[in-house]
C-alpha cells in the first residue's frame, strides 16, 4: 500500500463527521436496493480501512465480504458474485489493474460493477483503470460520506440501465434475487436461505465446479466452521425440492457440484 493513504484516527474523524449518532427510526420506506440487500466485495491490503467500509456499508443495509490481495479477491467474485466491488489498485498478489481486467474477462463478472481505489492521484492511473473497465474512481484519502454516495449512484444507473438484472433462468429454473422467489418448471419452490444461496451461486456459472469448501463459504458465510459433508445434506434437501428438475444439479465425483451446461461434457457426473 501506498504511505499517502489516510491512517485509521484520520478516517474515522472523518466518518464522526460524515456519521453523526443515527436518528430515531421511522416509517420511510428503504429503496429498492436496500431492500434486496446489494452485495459488495472490498478488495483492499489495507485491514484498518476494510473495517471502517464494512462497518459504514453494513450499516448501510450492504451484505459485504473482504478479500486482502487480488488473488483472494479474483476468487471470492467469481464464487459469488457481488453486485459491485470496491478494488484497491495497490494490491499484493495480483495488482488492481490485472484483477480489473480478470474481471471484465469473466462472463460472471463481466457486467459487475467496479469502484476502484487508489492512493495515487495522477490522471493517466484513472483513464488506465476507466479504460480496462472500471465503472468509477476515487482517490486517497477520501471521505467515507462521499464514497457511499458514489456506490448508491452507481447503483441506481444499473438499476435504471439494466431491465432485470436480479432475474437468471436456466434448465427451467428461474431466480428472482430482489423478490428472493424461485421457480422450477414455473411451480414456486419454498427454500431454505441456505439452498436459495446455493442454487444462487450454482446458476450464475454453470458447467463450472464448485468444491465443497467454496459453497460452504458461497451458502453459509466464510467464517462458518462445518463438515464439508454438511453441503450434500443441502443439496440432497435441495434437489428434492426441485423434482422432476433435480438433475439440472449435476455432482462431479471428487470434487463437487456444478449446475448443468447445456453444452458441457457431463462425463464426469454422477
Amino acid at each position: 500500500m501506498s504511505a499517502v493513504i489516510r491512517p485509521l484516527w484520520s478516517i474515522t474523524r472523518h466518518l464522526q463527521r460524515d456519521h453523526p449518532s443515527p436518528a430515531p427510526l421511522t416509517n420511510k420506506p428503504l429503496n429498492i436496493r436496500q431492500m434486496a440487500k446489494a452485495r459488495i466485495l472490498i478488495i483492499e491490503d489495507d485491514r484498518s480501512l476494510t473495517e471502517v467500509l464494512s462497518y459504514n456499508l453494513r450499516n448501510e443495509g450492504y451484505e459485504v465480504s473482504l478479500a486482502h490481495d487480488g488473488q483472494d479477491g479474483l476468487t471470492r467474485a467469481q464464487l459469488n458474485t457481488p453486485d459491485l466491488i470496491l478494488l484497491d489498485v495497490m494490491l499484493p498478489v495480483i495488482d488492481g489493474m490485472d484483477v480489473c481486467r480478470r474481471l471484465r474477462a469473466a462472463s460472471a463478472t463481466r457486467d459487475t460493477l467496479i469502484l476502484m481505489l487508489t492512493a495515487k492521484a495522477e490522471e493517466t492511473d484513472e483513464l488506465i483503470g476507466l479504460s480496462l473497465g472500471a465503472d468509477d474512481y476515487v482517490t486517497k484519502p477520501f471521505s467515507v460520506k462521499v464514497l457511499l454516495e458514489r456506490i448508491k449512484a452507481l447503483l441506481r444507473r444499473r438499476q435504471r440501465s439494466t431491465v432485470d438484472d436480479s432475474l437468471i433462468r436456466g434448465h427451467g429454473v428461474a431466480i428472482d434475487r430482489e423478490r428472493h422467489r424461485v421457480t422450477s418448471q414455473g411451480k414456486r419452490l419454498d427454500l431454505t436461505r441456505t439452498e436459495f444461496r446455493l442454487l444462487d451461486t450454482l446458476i450464475r456459472q454453470p458447467g463450472r465446479v464448485f468444491e465443497r469448501s467454496e459453497l460452504i463459504d458461497a451458502a453459509l458465510g466464510e467464517d462458518t466452521i462445518v463438515m464439508e459433508r454438511t453441503i450434500d445434506v443441502h443439496i440432497r434437501a435441495l434437489r428434492r425440492k426441485l423434482g422432476h428438475n433435480s438433475d439440472v444439479i449435476e455432482t462431479v465425483r471428487g470434487v463437487g457440484y456444478r449446475f448443468r451446461d447445456t453444452d458441457g461434457d457431463s462425463d464426469l457426473a454422477e
